[in-house]
Formats: C-alpha cells, sequence, structure tokens
C-alpha cells in the first residue's frame, strides 16, 4: 500500500500500547464498589462514575500544524 495516505493531519497522543490494562483496573474497581454495595442493601452507583477514559493512558488525538510527510504516511 505504498500510496496509502491520511487526509486529514491528525494523529494519536499517548504514553501507552493499549488501554487493556486500565479498563481491567476501572471494572474491577467498579465490581468491587458495586458488590460491597448491595451486600450493604444500597443502590450501586451510575456506571459513568467509574473508567472515565480522560484518565487513561491513552487521551485523544492533535492535529498536526506542519505534518511530516512520514507521519502521513498509514
Amino acid at each position: 500500500m505504498s500510496r496509502s495516505r491520511r487526509k486529514t493531519p491528525v494523529v494519536g497522543v499517548t504514553t501507552a500500547d493499549s488501554d487493556k490494562l486500565f479498563k481491567q483496573a476501572e471494572h474491577r474497581r467498579e465490581r468491587r464498589a458495586v458488590k460491597a454495595l448491595v451486600n450493604a442493601g444500597e443502590e450501586p452507583p451510575a456506571a459513568k462514575t467509574f473508567g472515565d477514559p480522560w484518565d487513561g493512558q491513552k487521551d485523544g488525538k492533535v492535529r498536526l500544524r506542519d505534518p511530516d510527510p512520514k507521519l502521513m504516511r498509514k
């Protein structure tokens, strides 16, 4: 695919290869909290309380002003 190019100069901003470890830890934390609240007879918290993607290691994208041709290849 020598002719494969990006159409927009947008690249990811990340410090990790994957979100897997973050997601596993957040789901584990959610299950423990829900289990403790259910055992106490209380209502579980909202699902959005846990696993905020902005707290993860992969956290968004950035637009390049003067993109390098190497970054524009797929």
